[in-house]
This record gives structure tokens, sequence and C-alpha cells, in this order.
């Protein structure tokens, strides 16, 4: 595909994309900030949430939720500019908290990655279901850090990450939110998957860290597209409509640390808008 167009720099840390009311909206966990992106560029700053990591998403109702890390708690930002508790995630795990996705009926899956990142001793991570009502109950464990995720534009299946076992694995959505029938969606063999996002025609697009590009995925592991970017690839997002772009958000990521920030929103011409959640 083309070289991408750079919309947004000096991104401390950029991750959870989230195309929404014609705009992209990114967390950028180093400045603790949620920040709307229009598509010549200029930004603004919704919320600040002292958390890294600090994903988000949005009820059917438009309001948003922040993964609220550093509390193991989500927070819901109301109207009226407050933010308050949608539900606490403590008494699950007092491990990191990471990615967010929420359906068409208001049901939030949040995962924790089991264990303390860096440097701490790997362990599984889970997925948990929030109801409207902030009601918090287990639905899936035993995931090699769960990252990404997305629900497909049926509202049928869940599909997660797993960046330490070179896949994503999918549930089937019950019809009261739980998940069942866990099965490998793809497999990724050379890469570790990170942020994802689905097109309407089925496929996941995924962004890897490691190796600096974004990949676009059939069912059953057939590479359908690849983006390349001269920095990490953290997480990727659709727009939806009529010439369909795909928002990376990416920095440098290991090596010497330099003293500007090397965070980057950038987009490319996609094959297909998005679809589904988020």
């Amino acid at each position: 595909m083309s070289a991408p167009e750079v919309l947004m720099e000096a991104v401390v840390f950029g991750e959870s994309p989230r195309w929404h009311n014609e705009q992209l909206w990114f967390s950028d966990w180093g400045a603790n900030q949620v920040i709307a992106l229009d598509a010549d560029g200029r930004h603004e700053v919704v919320v600040t949430v002292p958390s890294f990591p600090m994903c988000i998403d949005f009820l059917p109702d438009g309001r948003l939720l922040v993964v609220d890390s550093a509390q193991r708690r989500l927070l819901r930002h109301e109207p009226d500019g407050s933010l308050v508790q949608h539900a606490d995630l403590s008494k699950v795990s007092e491990k990191p908290w990471n990615d967010i996705v929420v359906d068409d009926r208001g049901n939030a899956y949040v995962n924790t990655i089991g264990f303390d990142f860096p440097g701490g001793e790997f362990a599984p991570g889970l997925i948990v279901l929030v109801t409207p009502e902030g009601n918090v109950n287990q639905v899936a464990d035993g995931l090699a850090f769960p990252n990404g995720m997305a629900i497909s534009p049926d509202g049928a299946t869940l599909i997660v990450a797993e960046s330490y076992a070179n896949r994503l694995t999918a549930y089937d959505i019950g019809s009261h939110g739980g998940l069942g029938n866990r099965r490998v969606w793809a497999e990724t063999p050379d890469d570790h998957p990170d942020g994802i996002c689905m097109d309407v025609e089925g496929a996941v697009w995924y962004a890897d860290v490691g190796n600096q590009h974004c990949v676009r995925v059939r069912e059953g592991g057939e590479v359908l597209a690849t983006v390349d970017l001269d920095r990490g690839a953290f997480a990727c997002a659709l727009s939806r409509g009529d010439d369909p772009r795909l928002f990376v958000v990416g920095q440098t990521w290991g090596g010497p640390e330099s003293r500007q920030p090397s965070g980057r929103v950038v987009a490319f011409p996609a094959p297909a808008p998005g679809a589904g959640k988020p």
C-alpha cells in the first residue's frame, strides 16, 4: 500500500484507537489523555486519567468508558464532563487491566494480562463481562497476554489477540453475554498481535509492535494485506463509509529512549471499511 498520511505527532504513547462520530479517538497513555482527532489533524483532549494502560470504548448511547488500570476500575464519562465509576474490577484481579470492547447491548468486555509487565513472571490473563449496571463476571481465562479485542458485525463472536501465543482466539457470545466455544481464529506464527479491528468483509487487521506493521487476515490465517511502519505498530482502527482508512497508532519501542516523544498517528487507504465493535 501507499505511504501513510501522518495525522498527529509528538504523541507520548498512543494506544486504543476508536472511530466514533467521524473522529478518531485514542488514548495517549504516556500523557494520561483521551484525544479526539479530526481527519485534518485538529485534535482536542477530552479527558485526563492518570493510568497506564488506559484503553477506551463507547456505550451505545455514546458515553465514553475508560479502563483506569491504575485504580483497577472502569470509568464512565458523563455528558456534564464528570467521570464516575462504572465498575470495580479490583475484586477480580489486581494485575494490569488492558483492552475493552463494548457490544450493542452495552455489555463491556475487559481483559487483564494477568501479570506485571514488564518484569513480572508470566501468568495467564482473563476476560470479564461488565454489564450496563456495572456487575462484573469472569467469562474467560487461560489467555497468553490478552490484548486487542473485537466483536464481529453480527454480534455473535468475540475475537481476542493472544500476543504471547501468536494467534487470534475466538469465542461465541451467548444470549446473556457469556463466552463459549473457544477456538483458534487465526495463527500469526511470526507476529505478536496487539490491537485489532474488523472490516465489513469479516477480515481482521492486527498491529504488531516488533515487526512494525499491521496485517489483514482472514479466518484461518490467510494474509490479505500488510502495511509497514517505521516504528512499532501498537493498535489500529478503521473508518466507516466511503473511502475507508486504516488508522494506526505507533511509537518507538525498545532501544535508547529519546527525549522527544516518538508516538505518531497515521492513516492508510483501506480495502474495506470497519464493521462490528469497536
